[in-house]
């Protein structure tokens, strides 16, 4: 059993060249006993984003607080608190903050996925 709060947990800068003022927060994983899955909270600052790209696994996101963007392909979505997306695997995204405020989003991946 795990219990926690997320003020309590390590941020993790996303390290990659095509990302912007992005953290990472791991929730519940493997570690936890959540075998094959990993739950964390990804957290983009104002002008923030992702990367843009596609891997092999999907991924499931709840929009926590703020507003943004997500691209998937061509095709890009508005999205804010309270909005939820289910990204296919070997499909072409990117999150972005739109707004002033940091943007936080749930997203879970097959343990694979987190790196």
């Amino acid at each position: 059993m795990v219990v926690g709060h997320f003020n309590q947990l390590e941020a993790t800068q996303i390290m990659s060249p095509e990302a912007k003022n992005a953290i990472m927060k791991v929730l519940v994983s493997p570690k936890e006993g959540w075998e094959g899955y990993v739950m964390r909270v990804i957290e983009l600052e104002p002008e923030g984003y992702s990367p843009k790209h596609q891997h092999d696994w999907p991924h499931i996101n709840y929009i926590i607080e703020g507003e943004g963007t997500l691209l998937i392909q061509d095709q890009l979505n508005e999205i804010k608190a309270g909005s939820y997306a289910y990204v296919p695997a070997n499909t072409l995204h990117q999150f972005s903050n739109s707004g002033d405020k940091p943007f936080k989003f749930i997203c879970i991946v097959p343990e694979e996925g987190h790196k």
